[in-house]
């Protein structure tokens, strides 16, 4: 008797283990796999944006063509992302997608382990592919399919060649760089650089810095003591130009000095329109959104393979004053 009661009450423990394990699942999966909204279900694909920079002029226009592709292309795309560059949450949203599982992932490229780990095993584990818009990583060190944006050291030598037609043939140029010391600023560099090198009466001086806006005006502060005799600034990060024109500024007039720095930051436009900027190096973001999903969808319907790891440039051109809009 005490036997089958002790069979008995084993078999409820089970039972109830069970059950518990079940519902434990279907909670944690519910909290991993987001709903599909009605679009969604009708949609040959569920795309997700992702970017660091949400609700700003350039990645705005990021995601309105890609919304407009995946309208034409009958897909549906989310957009996320994080405010301020907030990498911590910025990761956190690429990991939310990936644990969707939706079809396809688009995203600003970051140029940390981090990224380079959820993209490379976790989303290459779950097969979805992943093409990186704006900024790119390579592939190499992401195994994402493809990139899409600017020729970044392409973008570096427009930036060089206007420099020298504006300056001349010498002078001295500091070259201002935040410390994350990402991808795309490595290829703007180097694209400077190998444009300058053909001209030995200009000396460049690169000084990296914090990104927030007190290092900004320190960094640029410090160089202005040790060249009292610069003529030329690039902000190779487009963020830091607002603090290091303040610095610029505030020790002298910022007329007589040739400042240049790239569009994909909210202050760029608005201090060319001011005269505060000599050029700004133009890009093509609503072509980038578009051209994102227009190739994800195509790799996934079979229309594309493989894309071409090297990526598909998008047109870059100099914006001078009178030619702001």
């Amino acid at each position: 008797m005490r036997k089958s009661l002790l069979i008995l009450i084993g078999a409820l423990c089970a039972v109830l283990l069970y059950f518990t394990a079940q519902s434990a699942d279907r909670v944690f999966r519910s909290e991993r796999q987001l709903p599909r909204t009605p679009v969604e279900q009708q949609a040959r694909y569920r795309l997700v944006l992702i970017t660091q920079e949400l609700e700003t002029p350039f990645w705005d226009k990021v995601a309105a063509g890609a919304k407009a592709e995946a309208l034409a292309s009958g897909a549906a795309i989310e957009v996320w992302g994080s405010y301020g560059k907030d990498q911590e949450d910025f990761l956190k949203k690429l990991e939310i997608a990936i644990d969707a599982k939706v079809d396809g992932i688009i995203v600003q490229g970051l140029d940390s382990d981090a990224f380079k780990n959820l993209t490379k095993v976790k989303a290459a584990f779950y097969g979805i592919p992943v093409i990186t818009v704006g900024s790119d990583v390579p592939m190499v060190d992401s195994l994402r399919r493809t990139y899409v944006g600017s020729d970044q050291y392409a973008a570096g030598g427009l930036i060089a060649k206007q420099l020298i037609a504006d300056m001349g043939k010498s002078g001295t140029v500091i070259l201002l760089g935040d410390s994350r010391e990402e991808y795309y600023q490595q290829q703007r560099l180097k694209g400077i650089y190998d444009i300058l090198k053909a001209y030995p009466g200009v000396k460049t001086a690169y000084a990296e810095t914090a990104d927030t806006r007190e290092q900004v005006i320190a960094t640029t502060q410090d160089m202005m003591n040790r060249l009292p005799d610069v003529d030329a600034f690039v902000a190779v990060n487009a963020n830091i130009a607002a603090a290091m024109i303040h610095e610029i500024g505030r020790r002298s007039q910022v007329e007589p000095y040739d400042i240049y720095s790239f569009d994909d930051s909210p202050d760029s436009l608005p201090l060319l329109e001011q005269g505060k900027l000599d050029g700004v190096l133009e890009q093509s973001p609503d072509k980038m959104g578009r051209a994102g999903v227009n190739l994800m969808v195509k790799w996934l319907s079979g229309e594309v393979m493989p894309l071409n790891t090297d990526g598909y440039p998008t047109e870059i051109k100099m914006l001078k004053l009178k030619e702001a809009p």
